[in-house]
């Protein structure tokens, strides 16, 4: 989900236990995307939801994966600010495909919270921060919630 028109997903959190999985680059930015997860994990009325952090993007799928193992949802967090190496490229696209990975192998939905950017200013534009335009912390638990199903 992405900008304008983006919709306002329904975010049933009774009676879900949600892992947020957050990285620890880039302070103020991850500040906000807790910020604005934790923020819709309580408006949802999920009470059952803990914090996890871990060094970057490319740790998100390996602790998804366990975080799985015992949770209704899993969000992941993190930004990844290009640099002058390919680095940002293979850390994005590992950390994208693993998520996809996770997901489709355990069906625990994954809201996706990393940020791919060009620079700090498009993080913070997206952080949910006092002045951001958007909040991708708050979409991520919005899209990840939208698709806990029934257990059948």
């Amino acid at each position: 989900m992405s900008g304008l028109g983006a919709p306002e997903l329904r975010s049933d959190g009774k009676g879900k236990k949600v892992v947020v999985i957050a990285t620890s680059w880039h302070t103020q930015i991850m500040d906000g995307l807790i910020a604005g997860a934790l923020r819709e994990l309580e408006a949802s009325g999920c009470q059952d939801f803990s914090l996890l952090r871990v060094p970057g993007a490319f740790e998100l799928p390996l602790a998804a994966q366990r975080a799985a193992a015992s949770a209704d949802a899993v969000i992941a967090l993190g930004v990844v600010i290009q640099g002058e190496t390919p680095h940002f490229d293979y850390v994005c696209s590992a950390a994208t495909d693993g998520l996809t990975r996770v997901q489709l192998d355990t069906s625990v939905p994954i809201g996706f919270g990393l940020l791919t950017v060009n620079n700090e200013a498009e993080a913070l534009a997206r952080a949910g921060l006092s002045g951001s335009k958007e909040d991708k912390g708050k979409e991520a638990v919005q899209a990840a919630l939208s698709m806990v199903l029934p257990k059948i």
